[in-house]
């Protein structure tokens, strides 16, 4: 069974950060590459004055990042995951994958993706596997193709969670950093009026139109491809925000202005060690209803003060 190995390759004085977010996408160790320090550490450290000449050759201005993922925990995940909350942090990365070629694991690791119960209602069924029993719930055919919202992830079934149990037929809703389109058609598929889903991967609102299509509801559900709520328009009963601590911060500062007074207003992605800051910028003018937790994960449902 052959890992894939993830390199982030970033700029030094960002490389913590990009340490941090990759430690949210594995449950192992990660790998750090920094020589922006090399001779002050060689000094200070190893109490070494020669250096190797292939050591003083490496990029003092970057670093380098290491993950290992097995094809069960879903390298294409993985890297999904990385590239949104890198992007949504600000943190200028490239990445680069080894071990196998990118289009092999693409396809490898969906021997591991089998359908999933989420919920209490809810059932999701990769389009490739043509044998499932529904269980009795309603299913939710994906393909994500490279956007990130597979349902593995702990964020994206959190947010799924609250979202059957928030959800009221008849509701439209918002869908701000749709990725794959799997919580603006889980909501369709559960009673929703519409669905807009948006986000600032052009590839991911059109892998959320076809998902959308392949569940047969496309005429409900509208793409737009933007920042945050910049191409947004109107107000929804339900707005989901499955993202970053940061991003989330940030929206919250104007979402009202898409909110009715008894809309619901749903968070995931949240990482524990920055779930307080998000509870304290909601405070002002918000309730939590409810938190969730899952691995380290937190999801939030809120309601306007009155």
């Amino acid at each position: 069974m052959e890992w894939t190995e993830i390199i982030m390759k970033v700029p030094s004085a960002q490389l913590e950060q990009a340490a941090d977010m990759a430690q949210m996408a594995v449950d192992g160790g990660i790998y750090v590459e920094d020589y922006s320090h090399l001779e002050e550490e060689a000094r200070e450290i190893a109490h070494i004055d020669l250096i190797d000449e292939e050591l003083l050759a490496k990029d003092r201005e970057h670093g380098l990042v290491h993950l290992y993922i097995s094809p069960e925990e879903n390298p294409k995940e993985a890297l999904a995951f990385l590239r949104e909350r890198c992007a949504g942090e600000g943190i200028d990365c490239e990445f680069s994958v080894e071990s196998c070629a990118e289009e092999d694991w693409i396809n490898n690791w969906k021997q591991y993706f089998h359908p999933i119960p989420v919920g209490e209602k809810l059932l999701i069924r990769p389009t490739w596997e043509e044998a499932y029993d529904p269980q009795g719930r309603t299913v939710l055919h994906l393909e994500p193709g490279l956007a990130f919202g597979t349902g593995t992830h702990e964020t994206t079934r959190l947010c799924l969670e609250l979202l059957e149990k928030y959800l009221k037929p008849g509701m439209s809703l918002l869908d701000v950093g749709c990725g794959s389109g799997i919580l603006s058609v889980a909501g369709l598929l559960l009673g929703a009026e519409k669905a807009v889903g948006v986000d600032i991967d052009a590839l991911a609102v059109k892998t959320a139109g076809e998902n959308a299509q392949t569940n047969g509801v496309e005429e409900k559900f509208q793409g737009i491809c933007g920042n945050l709520t910049d191409q947004v328009a109107g107000k929804y009963e339900l707005v989901v925000a499955n993202i970053v601590a940061d991003i989330i911060i940030l929206l919250t500062k104007d979402i009202t202005r898409y909110l009715n007074p008894d809309s619901i207003y749903l968070m995931s992605g949240i990482i524990d060690t920055r779930v307080q800051e998000v509870r304290d910028a909601l405070e002002p003018r918000f309730t939590i209803l409810e938190e969730r937790q899952e691995k380290g994960w937190f999801a939030l449902a809120a309601k306007q003060k009155s």
